[in-house]
């Protein structure tokens, strides 16, 4: 069965486009200023005003979600990025290098893969100033050995083709045979892990700032929205709701696309 075909599918497209375009677009149509403190409209319910209700300071529940999303998506959308380009290198380097630094290589990235990501995360944000900048960093790096295993595994299949023997055979060197031969043959499963990454990361960063360890405040972001709700449930439940609800929508979309990508691309998984 194709992509377009399955519902789940593109209902999960729908709102991962509606969450891209909302962090592009989320300030001009924010119906407040989300950093505007009213005192006289603390912990409200849904009105004709604050549609989504306000928070312990009377800001806008709405405008807050439509301009938190922003740092959520940068921070995911970057240390992606930076765990690919690192990962990726590692794990070709771990299945083409010299054996000796393969195994050094690959043996590093294990000790990384045996801690749980939030473990790190807390490890190393304690030591750094909060913020997109550092945690785009610190969670790219956690994610780098994520992506050198899968990079290793697809690179140890495709350097016994017979496309990368015959490289061999015209002397080609090392980083020519990278680039022509075994790169662009390994981006599909370096892609599917591009999309499941992108959803541990806003899960990472959200727990992070519900901790209290992300974004600054008063700068919102939904996972410090998560952390500040929680001590507000008996006056205004909703506000913990709706955050809540945002995060996990956009992570099962994700991961929904993910899922059905790696269907798609894997020939042996793919439907027809």
């Amino acid at each position: 069965m194709r992509m377009s075909r399955r519902p789940g599918v593109l209902a999960s497209a729908a709102i991962v486009v509606l969450v891209i375009l909302v962090a592009l677009i989320g300030p001009l149509i924010a119906p407040h200023n989300p950093l505007l403190i009213n005192q006289n409209a603390v912990n409200q319910g849904s009105s004709a005003t604050y549609l989504l209700g306000t928070d312990e300071f009377g800001r806008d529940i709405l405008s807050r979600l439509l301009y938190g999303i922003r740092p959520t998506i940068a921070v995911a959308a970057l240390s992606t990025l930076i765990a690919a380009i690192g990962g990726t290198a590692l794990g070709i380097v771990g299945a083409y290098g010299r054996p000796a630094i393969a195994a050094f290589v690959m043996r590093v990235v294990d000790i990384m893969l045996s801690f749980p990501p939030i473990l790190l995360a807390l490890l190393a944000v304690g030591f750094w100033q909060s913020g997109i900048a550092s945690l785009s960093v610190v969670i790219g790096l956690i994610f780098i050995p994520h992506f050198a295993r899968v990079a290793q595994s697809a690179t140890l299949q495709v350097i016994r083709q017979e496309y990368v023997e015959a490289e061999h055979a015209m002397g080609a060197r090392a980083m020519r045979v990278v680039g022509r031969a075994i790169l662009p043959n390994i981006l599909s499963p370096l892609v599917v892990q591009a999309t499941l990454t992108i959803a541990a990361a806003i899960l990472l960063e959200s727990g992070l700032s519900f901790l209290g360890l992300g974004i600054i405040p008063p700068d919102p972001s939904w996972g410090q929205m998560i952390g500040t709700a929680r001590g507000y449930l008996n006056q205004n439940p909703m506000y913990v709701v709706w955050p809540s609800l945002c995060l996990a929508l956009t992570v099962l979309a994700i991961n929904i696309l993910g899922d059905a990508l790696r269907d798609h691309l894997d020939p042996r998984l793919r439907q027809e």
